[in-house]
């Protein structure tokens, strides 16, 4: 027998699927509780239930998306096999990643929250923790602020300037994962300095 916790659990999971679906689908103006509520198969009253609106649906959308790229690279901080700039390679290609597979998602997370903001800071703080440990593996731990800071920069810019169409190989005649791996190989230059 399901218990009332199991069944909310399994209800607020089937509504933020649901949604991250929709904003991948048409972003944020796609998403409106009824349509989520719809889509997940529940009653129309479920997601007032879960959500106090939209953006506090959003803003949960969001975290949870921090919350896998934080999995992610703190998987690869942990990973034996990798050296310290090939975790660093991967995480900035995690996160850029999902600027390229997810655009409206990662403009989510990449604004500030329109709802209760505290889950999804404190899932980008994660995040970024897990990466400054990876960057301290390269530059060492007293310059791993500031070359952290460079990185998830760059990182963000790329990613805009790859969604914008701004990085066109065309034009500047690399990709942004040329361009990744030579911040990679700048600021590894650099910490060994």
């Amino acid at each position: 027998m399901v218990t009332r916790a199991e069944s909310a659990a399994a209800t607020r999971r089937s509504l933020l699927d649901a949604a991250a679906t929709l904003l991948d689908l048409g972003g944020p103006e796609a998403v409106t509780l009824r349509e989520v509520g719809a889509r997940a198969g529940v009653t129309r009253g479920a997601p007032y239930r879960h959500f106090a609106d939209k953006d506090s649906l959003l803003t949960a959308v969001a975290t949870e998306g921090w919350e896998r790229v934080g999995d992610e690279v703190h998987a690869l901080r942990l990973d034996p096999d990798l050296s310290p700039a090939e975790k660093l390679r991967a995480a900035l290609h995690a996160l850029t990643g999902v600027g390229r597979d997810q655009p409206h998602l990662y403009r989510e997370m990449c604004s500030e929250p329109a709802g209760d903001p505290t889950a999804a800071v404190l899932a980008a703080e994660r995040t970024q923790d897990e990466f400054r440990g990876i960057v301290a593996e390269v530059v060492g731990e007293q310059n791993s602020r500031h070359y952290g800071a460079l990185l998830l920069a760059g990182a963000h810019g790329i990613a805009a300037m790859e969604l914008s169409g701004y990085l066109a190989a065309d034009k500047w005649h690399t990709t942004a994962d040329e361009v990744i791996d030579t911040l990679v190989r700048m600021v590894a230059a650099a910490g060994r300095d």
